[in-house]
């Protein structure tokens, strides 16, 4: 019988989402969810990942400190357990904050690393091994970000992590496609987020500027001529995990608005 299932559906399928409680990572878990994944929410704060499950009517979650290699492993052992063995995985996790490198502390160098790269470093890993010992064709779609293609001030520590997830990416991927294993990454712009409220406070002060104007700036830079909202960038990891993809892997995806092209 011929399959009626088209590109974008992801019936059957299972996912498991790293910092899905809210903005970004909560959108992708959604939108997994409407394509028909089954979907586990982790994040740093659980019980906020499972309510956010419960409120899709997503399969479950829990908690997750994504620098944590032993966390990590019982996170997909907790969601295994409940959904069988994962198909999909989106390390999405990350933390921001802004400062001048002059006045830069080590700690905030250290926090960014450590969530942003090292965090998807120990997620996919531990993906990768799981595909690898069932011999499946697993899919893994990271979040990087625009300043992860092109440095942004008052962010540097910020890009480097991202940057650092990019390049990760691009080497994964290489690795282990001989093993049926597709990994992309996703670049979003300026998206609507709890994140993004207080980067726009920090900018404001640090640029002497309105939180209005910094918005301003933001829309200003994007040719589509809004602020992007977390969908935008969900629709897109749908897409990634999903047949339509079949022939990508190793990619960055803008999903900025327009605002850089490379």
């Amino acid at each position: 019988m011929t399959s009626t299932a088209t590109p974008f559906s992801l019936d059957g399928r299972r996912a498991l989402v790293t910092g899905a409680a809210r903005g970004i990572g909560r959108a992708i878990a959604a939108a997994l969810n409407r394509a028909g994944a089954a979907v586990w929410l982790t994040d740093l704060d659980g019980p906020a990942a499972q309510a956010a499950a419960r409120c899709m009517g997503a399969a479950g979650g829990g908690a997750l400190d994504v620098t944590d290699a032993g966390a990590v492993e019982a996170a997909f052992a907790a969601a295994e357990a409940t959904l069988g063995p994962l198909d999909i995985v989106v390390a999405n996790a990350g933390i921001s904050t802004m400062n001048r490198v002059v006045d830069l502390s080590e700690a905030e160098w250290d926090a960014n690393m450590a969530v942003n790269a090292k965090g998807v470093f120990l997620v996919d890993r531990c993906a990768v091994r799981r595909f690898l010992a069932r011999g499946t064709r697993g899919v893994i779609v990271n979040t990087a970000s625009l300043a992860g293609k092109v440095g942004a001030p008052l962010l540097a520590h910020y890009s480097a992590s991202k940057f650092a997830v990019v390049g990760f990416t691009q080497a994964l991927a290489r690795e282990v496609a001989a093993d049926g294993i597709r990994v992309n990454a996703v670049c979003p712009g300026f998206v609507r987020t709890g994140m993004q409220e207080r980067e726009i406070a920090w900018e404001s002060t640090l640029r002497g500027m309105t939180p209005d104007e910094v918005v301003a700036d933001y829309i200003r830079q994007t040719p589509l001529g809004r602020l992007e909202e977390p969908e935008d960038v969900a629709d897109v990891v749908v897409f990634l995990a999903g047949d339509g993809a079949r022939f990508m892997t190793g990619q960055a995806i803008n999903v900025t608005g327009g605002v850089y092209t490379t």
